[in-house]
């Protein structure tokens, strides 16, 4: 299963999307300061999640996410 999803900062509230294979150790990547982009901003919290058959279904909607829709969304 693949998983697109939205993280918040609980520190500034921003929004990190993204898209992985393993969600629970994704969300610990990020809150051990492992990406780049989001150890700035931590702790993370995860808000939304969608679950795929596919890699390319998961990534198209994290790309949505990313698009002034998505945002609204």
């Amino acid at each position: 299963m693949y998983y697109a999803y939205v993280l918040k900062s609980e520190v500034n509230g921003c929004f990190y999307k993204g898209s992985t294979q393993n969600i629970e150790i994704r969300i610990v990547q990020h809150n051990a300061g492992l990406v780049s982009y989001t150890k700035r901003y931590l702790p993370w919290r995860l808000v939304y999640f969608e679950v795929f058959e596919f890699r390319s279904e998961a990534m198209a909607r994290e790309k949505f996410f990313k698009t002034g829709k998505g945002r609204n969304f």
